[in-house]
């Protein structure tokens, strides 16, 4: 810091880390100079066990997004190199406001802002999405449902949901609305400072690419980023406000049925982002009860996406109990599981942060893993006491089909086999997500609440 401030009796005061990032550790601190002027700043570092990371792209893309209008906080440094803090890292100005979306969503002092929120966005993706893809060289570019499906075949697949949802993409794929242009990633409610005023600041860069801006459209609206409200963008706002807000901004003019296509997207990604989390943590390269407990989410994503895509002759299961005739039936050998990290491992995981943090810190990172760490036990009770019924249903579903486990019905779907259209398949797959929600989160097909 003394370098890259100019100040050679910088000091460094009141370091701690912040609680959230479960891909990142975020750092909050003060450089105070010789005089006692405090500047407080913000530290953004990849794990020292993680590969290495892409700061000074994302440093170039805080400058061009700044040079776009789009608030974003001041870039003090950034580097790649591991010599200095083990890890690729960056330093920006630490902003007053508010970045947890429950907070964003229900604090009486954010009304205001939220009530204008979701056309604010629209108005600060317009500018971002006028940067061209080529000014920020080494931007990469995949297409997106190929990038996705070949990391969830990497993880082993086999969920039946998330090939139908492979498969509706495929087939309902809309033409490139526009030319490549810088597409955030991440844009979404807990990326944003939030004051009274609105939008402070876009944090959290690291996933940005080159692509079609309507990527961040349907990733702001996934069902995910509510939180619990009942509003379609980011649980503050709807639709036609986040459209009017980036189409009067300069943005393209939004195809609705582009912008969904967009949102199921959305979801089924943040899905296979919950598997990749998980896989970070049971590999051993990032242990954290954070990462095992995300992977159990997975579920919610299914129950999204089959509410997103079911239509006529599609009807979804209003208990587990897989479909008629199903209701007792036991099936031995199923291959049925909850997913990833199974039961032992979530245990595991608890164990590690209770021995590895809580003994030893007491901070608010600490408190916000002893919360998750309390969900994770309670996940596993729940599983041990349904589990086995559960099990017994499921396979009692497959076998109804011709099939064995959950892999052998994915690629059924996948190869065309099972059409979508055929009634069996959605009662078997809503019926297990509903299974899966009762083990990893119960509270999860309760009404949402209404906007405040």
């Amino acid at each position: 810091m003394a370098g890259a401030l100019g100040d050679p009796d910088v000091a460094i005061k009141d370091l701690r880390r912040l609680s959230g990032g479960a891909s990142r550790e975020t750092w909050s601190f003060d450089a105070v100079a010789a005089d006692g002027t405090p500047l407080p700043l913000i530290l953004r570092r990849d794990p020292p066990a993680a590969p290495k990371g892409n700061m000074g792209m994302e440093a170039a893309l805080l400058s061009a997004a700044a040079g776009a209008g789009v608030p974003v906080p001041r870039l003090i440094t950034a580097s790649d190199e591991r010599e200095v803090l083990g890890s690729s890292f960056m330093v920006v100005d630490r902003l007053e406001g508010e970045t947890i979306p429950r907070r964003i969503l229900r604090q009486p002092e954010l009304a205001g802002a939220r009530a204008g929120l979701a056309r604010q966005c629209g108005e600060v993706l317009a500018r971002l999405h006028s940067v061209p893809a080529s000014s920020v060289p080494g931007l990469s570019e995949e297409d997106p449902v190929e990038q996705y499906r070949r990391t969830f075949a990497a993880l082993g697949g086999g969920s039946a949901v998330y090939e139908i949802a492979f498969r509706w993409l495929e087939e309902n794929r809309p033409a490139r609305s526009a030319e490549a242009r810088v597409v955030h990633g991440d844009f979404r409610n807990g990326n944003l400072i939030v004051g009274p005023d609105g939008i402070r600041a876009v944090l959290d860069w690291e996933l940005s690419h080159a692509g079609d801006p309507m990527e961040d459209l349907g990733w702001l609206c996934a069902k995910s980023w509510r939180f619990g409200v009942d509003r379609p963008v980011g649980g503050f706002g709807t639709y036609d406000d986040l459209v009017a807000g980036y189409e009067a901004a300069g943005g393209q003019k939004v195809d609705r049925e582009v912008l969904r296509w967009w949102e199921v997207f959305g979801n089924l990604r943040w899905g296979v982002i919950c598997m990749m989390q998980a896989s970070a943590h049971t590999s051993g390269m990032i242990r954290s009860v954070e990462l095992a407990a995300i992977g159990r989410r997975v579920c919610e994503v299914e129950w999204d996406l089959l509410e997103l895509l079911a239509g006529p002759g599609r009807g979804l299961a209003e208990d587990g109990s897989g479909g008629a005739g199903l209701e007792g039936a036991g099936v031995p050998g199923s291959a049925y599981l909850h997913g990833s990290p199974d039961a032992a491992g979530l245990l595991e995981a608890v164990r590690e942060f209770l021995e590895k943090d809580v003994m030893e810190a007491t901070d608010g990172r600490v408190r916000f893993h002893t919360r998750v760490a309390v969900n994770v036990v309670a996940m596993v009770e729940r599983e041990l006491a349904l589990g086995p019924e559960q099990s017994a249903r499921h396979a009692a579903g497959l076998a109804s089909l011709g099939m064995t486990d959950e892999k052998e019905l994915a690629g059924a779907v996948r190869s065309g086999a099972l059409g979508l259209d055929d009634p069996r398949l959605w009662a078997l797959v809503s019926s297990s997500v509903r299974d899966r929600l009762a083990v990893a989160n119960p509270r999860y097909l309760e009404p949402p609440e209404p906007p405040q």
